[in-house]
């Protein structure tokens, strides 16, 4: 795998909310938004196989950004449940209409990079050079910070 920068890891964050908004807020009505997922589910099997790819596809950038177990289990509980509801006919589909899977997905992938300490490096040189206890350091001394993530592991 190619080594990873915080810049990928930004970018994975911005197209993370690009897809988040067209998946869930591409029609607003105050606080209410409708997105393609809610305008599709309506259409048989095309709907299904949104939701399923974008979920996929949103996985697929939880496992680049490498995201906790928790959280990728948590998105992967989300979308099963926005692909499964999408499949029941007519009640599912109004069910699916209200329930923002993929947003919810989206949003714990945003949290989960956002409250990680990034470094490019590798765990093994951080040790080496004495570096990681002043990650570890950093996350302590930071509330808003759960972990730390080395990008060349």
């Amino acid at each position: 795998m190619a080594r990873r920068s915080i810049k990928d890891i930004e970018k994975i964050w911005s197209n993370v909310e690009g897809v988040k908004k067209l998946s869930d807020r591409v029609i607003g009505i105050g606080p209410v938004g409708f997105g393609m997922d809610a305008l599709l589910t309506w259409a048989p099997v095309v709907g299904t196989a949104y939701t399923a790819g974008t979920g996929a596809w949103l996985l697929l950038q939880a496992i680049r950004a490498k995201a906790a177990p928790g959280t990728l289990a948590r998105m992967a509980a989300y979308m099963a449940l926005d692909t499964a509801t999408g499949t029941v006919p007519i009640a599912g589909d109004l069910i699916d209409t209200f329930f923002p899977g993929q947003l919810l997905a989206a949003k714990a992938l945003q949290k989960d990079i956002e409250t990680s300490h990034w470094v490019e490096d590798s765990e093994a040189n951080a040790r080496a050079s004495g570096e990681h206890e002043r990650h570890l350091e950093t996350v302590r001394n930071h509330k808003s910070l759960r972990r730390v993530v080395y990008l060349h592991d």
